[in-house]
Formats: C-alpha cells, structure tokens, sequence
C-alpha cells in the first residue's frame, strides 16, 4: 500500500458530545460548558458536514457513513479507532471505553467493502483481558516499509500490537510518550504523523531513551522529520494524515486549529511535498479530544 490515503471513510455523528468514559485517558478532552448538549451535538455536526464539503471540494474521495440514533456514541466521529482497511483484510480493534465498542458495526464494514471480499481479523477478543488497541489512533503504520509506530499507554497494549504486527507482517518501533503534565499520551496518532517523505512529530514528548530509536527509524526510512512543539501537539498539529486528490497530488489535511500553530518555517518544509488543507472543528477538538486524523479512516 501506499502511504498517502486515497479513500477516506467519516461518520457523521448523531450524538457528539463530552464524554467521561473515555476523558479519564484522553487529556485533549475539555468538559467546560459539556452541559449544554444539543447545542454541542448540533455544532459538532455543522462542523463534520463543512469539513466534509471541503474535503470534497478540494477533489478528495470522501465515504460518509450515517450515525444511528440508538446507543447514544459521543464518539462515533473518530471512526478510525476501532477498524483498519487493508489491501486483503480488515481488523477489528479492542477498545477500552465500553461505549466506544459500540461503534462498531457490521452494516459500516458491508457498504464501505461493498462487492470487495475481505478476511475480517477479529482481536476484539483482548477486551476480555483488559487489553486494548486502538487502530490507527494507536498505531502510526508506514505501510510502504511495513513498520508500526506506537507510543505505549492504557489504550495501547504491547501483546496485542504484536498480534496486530504478526498479522499484518509489520516491524513493531515501540517508545513511550508523555505530555506536558507527564501523563501517558493516549494515542500515537495525537504526536505524530507520517507522510510518504516525511513526518511531523513532537520529539519532546517522547521519554529520552526511546528518542534516538524513533529518530534512527524515521532517518532510515528516508523521512524528514518536521518537529513538533509540545504546544503545538496541544493544538492537534500532530493529528494530521497525508490524502491524494484525484489527480493524484498529496494533500495533508488538519485542523484550522493546527494549521494556526505551525510556523513559516513549518509551513514551508510541508508546502515541499504536499499542499495543507484545513478544516474548522474546534467543538470537536474542545470535547471529543481528537482532530482531523482521528476523523478520518483510511479505506484505501
């Protein structure tokens, strides 16, 4: 597989808003004003169809999939936690918050495959034991030289990143990352985003004996490496992921929030192999912890 998504599955949702389940593990989460509810719910989904618009707009494949009315799941937008697309088979992922679970459906995994036969490879199972994985919220993969990116924490379990890696035949680069509070960064994909010649990182977060590793890797690969401040890592600068258009051109798309925070410098060495393209979700990135990348799950 190529590194750059070419098709991208969203779910518009029915029912956003704060959630305490999952904030316990996620320090991106804000509940200041999470009392009024419909009106974050109706925001949220003015924001999920402007950014949609957008995408399209700018020549991306976009597949929205309706939210259902009932259970109620504050985070169905953020579909790229709990299923993975491959070129011959599709994973299900284990998650810790119970309501999350939830979101997964198996009439989203039939319309989006639609005639395309694939081996669905189950590791759900894990929740059992308490251990989870959170696709590619914790797993950062570059598909191209077939390694897995993971920083550990309760919602990135070591045993089954390795059932993960023997699955799909990936190399595991496994580091700790902590944010400024020194707390456990919940998942990979909040400090780090790799692209097909480079990757955007928050080096600072990563404890210092794994740093050197997570660097050696990424030089090895032949990617250049945009660093991240820990405050721009705060504003979702991390959580970006590299599209194609349809004439084939790279386009890393991100929040508004965390186009604001980079520098010229920044910009620049981005605008070298890929135009940026932002969307505006700050309810989404206030309540639900998460940016762009978690919003968009890679089909293909």
């Amino acid at each position: 597989m190529i590194q750059a998504a070419k098709k991208i599955m969203m779910v518009r949702p029915k029912h956003f808003g704060f959630d305490q389940e999952s904030a316990a593990s996620n320090a991106f989460q804000h509940s200041e004003g999470a009392d009024h509810v419909k009106e974050i719910t109706d925001e949220a989904i003015k924001e999920f169809d402007a950014a949609v618009e957008k995408l399209r707009g700018q020549g991306l494949d976009i597949h929205v999939i309706q939210d259902t009315d009932k259970p109620h799941k504050p985070n169905a937008v953020f579909p790229n936690n709990w299923v993975s697309f491959h070129e011959d088979r599709v994973l299900l992922y284990p998650m810790m918050a119970e309501n999350r679970r939830w979101e997964r459906r198996e009439e989203i995994l039939i319309e989006v495959l639609e005639e395309d036969q694939k081996e669905i490879i189950d590791l759900t199972g894990f929740e059992d034991e308490a251990k989870f994985l959170e696709s590619t919220g914790s797993v950062v993969i570059d598909y191209e030289n077939a390694l897995a990116y993971a920083c550990l924490s309760a919602r990135t379990d070591k045993e089954v990143l390795q059932k993960m890696c023997e699955v799909l035949s990936l190399e595991p680069i496994l580091f700790e990352a902590c944010d400024k509070n020194g707390l456990e960064i919940y998942h990979t994909n909040v400090m780090m985003c790799l692209a097909s010649e480079y990757a955007v990182i928050c080096l600072e977060s990563i404890k210092q004996e794994y740093r050197d590793v997570v660097i050696a890797a990424l030089s090895k690969t032949g990617h250049e490496i945009i660093e991240l401040t820990m405050d721009q890592m705060y504003d979702f600068a991390g959580n970006m992921i590299e599209t194609l258009d349809q004439y084939g051109n790279s386009v890393l798309v991100m929040s508004e929030t965390a186009l604001k925070s980079l520098t010229i410098d920044q910009k620049q060495a981005l605008s070298n192999y890929s135009q940026a393209l932002s969307i505006k979700i700050p309810v989404i990135e206030k309540y639900g912890g998460g940016s762009a990348r978690c919003m968009m799950c890679r089909v293909e």
